[in-house]
């Protein structure tokens, strides 16, 4: 499934923008060796999985991308979703990161599903389950995604609603699988094996951006997913990528997507997350 095609750039472009949609869309591709794994490197796993959800998901205060996903089917059939993505990181009492986050999903084309917004409030604290409602404007109704929903599809992609929203690390247990001489090569078991319809996944996270690169997810010993990056760019100093791509394995299905436009530290009210804004979306930030 590695393409040849890849292409990573690296070189800092404004006009790119920085993924904190989910820490497994990024690819960098590499045809090092492995090495064995030492003792120090299996210590420094929880090291490891901290910094890569730091890159993650927590660039800047705040932010605003638009993204553009062409779904295609196992027939080569194509489907296209347009939306802007607005995301918050939540200060605790201290005004320091709580690792809590706030985000919005505009969808602007095609016609049929315009006016459809996503919305979720995600938590750290592994006994608390992120909150997520999508807007359905032709029926005028806030839908509860519930949560054990959140692996299902969204809005007809092969992204899952926890793809979007992200997987908190503290649902997995981790383990050093092996290292190359540019990856860290993990595998991850769910800490709750019944709300999930993987047995576990394997994750490739870059040693010097410490972004998680590659990752596919397992039944047993059957690999039938997979999530991936394109293309990747470095903007305002981060490691960003620009294209992703998620893959059914079984089917032949993917969901390609592409972002644009990014602007960090912009600001953004609390009041934009609101439930008001499903209705009347904050034409400041979203047009």
């Amino acid at each position: 499934m590695r393409n040849s095609m890849l292409h990573i750039n690296t070189k800092t472009s404004n006009s790119s923008v920085r993924v904190w949609l989910t820490s497994m869309l990024l690819l960098c591709f590499s045809f090092a060796a492995v090495t064995p794994v030492t003792a120090n490197a299996q210590e420094d796993v929880a090291s490891i999985i901290a910094k890569s959800e730091k890159a993650a998901y927590y660039a800047g205060n705040d932010g605003k991308s638009m993204a553009r996903m062409i779904i295609v089917d196992s027939q080569g059939r194509k489907q296209m979703r347009q939306f802007t993505i607005l995301r918050k990181d939540v200060l605790n009492n201290e005004g320091t990161e709580s690792g809590d986050q706030k985000m919005l999903v505009f969808f602007s084309r095609p016609t049929e599903v315009k006016g459809t917004v996503f919305r979720v409030e995600k938590h750290t604290n592994i006994d608390t389950d992120d909150d997520r409602w999508l807007y359905l404007p032709a029926l005028d109704l806030v839908k509860r995604i519930a949560a054990g929903d959140k692996r299902t599809s969204f809005v007809g992609s092969h992204f899952f609603y926890e793809d979007v929203s992200g997987r908190a690390v503290s649902e997995d247990n981790f383990t050093m699988q092996n290292t190359t001489d540019t990856h860290y090569v993990l595998r991850a078991t769910p800490k709750s094996a019944d709300s999930v319809e993987f047995s576990h996944y394997v994750v490739e996270i870059d040693k010097q951006t410490y972004l998680p690169t590659l990752i596919n997810f397992f039944k047993e010993d059957n690999n039938y997913r997979r999530v991936e990056a394109v293309s990747v760019d470095t903007v305002q100093g981060y490691p960003t990528v620009v294209r992703s791509k998620v893959s059914d394995l079984a089917s032949g299905g993917y969901t390609l997507m592409e972002f644009r436009g990014i602007q960090y530290d912009i600001a953004l009210p609390d009041s934009v997350f609101s439930e008001r804004s499903l209705r009347v979306p904050p034409r400041e930030f979203v047009e």
